[in-house]
């Protein structure tokens, strides 16, 4: 299921970019490449945290909710940037998700404020 998302704010080190497309990975449920549209754009690589971290509960604040327009938290996708490293481990920012309105595809990568999770959290082998 490739996606068109449109940031209602450009996501760090992608202004001014705010349309992109989130692709899946062949053969990795739950894993997907994030690009700008625009020619040339790098891409990253984004877990489906309720596939990868099913513990994983960031909060919203209610301004956060509504600049995304969600209604219900049915609607939230929520995406962790996924860094692999030279070492073959895979960190995690679960400080900072992304998060899509399934719905209408409006996202955003929110700072997550007075939560205490890691920034680069070490994604367990499966």
């Amino acid at each position: 299921m490739t996606a068109a998302l449109t940031f209602v704010v450009p996501p760090p080190g992608f202004a001014p970019h705010v349309d992109f497309v989130l692709d899946p990975v062949a053969g990795a449920i739950g894993l997907f490449t994030l690009r700008a549209i625009a020619e040339g754009s790098p891409r990253l690589y984004v877990l489906d945290a309720g596939v990868y971290l099913p513990a994983y509960t960031p909060e919203l604040s209610d301004q956060q909710v509504a600049s995304l327009g969600l209604t219900s938290p049915d609607d939230a996708l929520v995406l962790v940037v996924a860094n692999p490293g030279t070492d073959g481990t895979t960190t995690t920012n679960l400080m900072a998700p992304i998060v899509v309105n399934s719905t209408t595809g409006a996202c955003a990568q929110f700072i997550l404020d007075n939560q205490d999770w890691p920034l680069r959290a070490e994604l367990a082998r499966a």
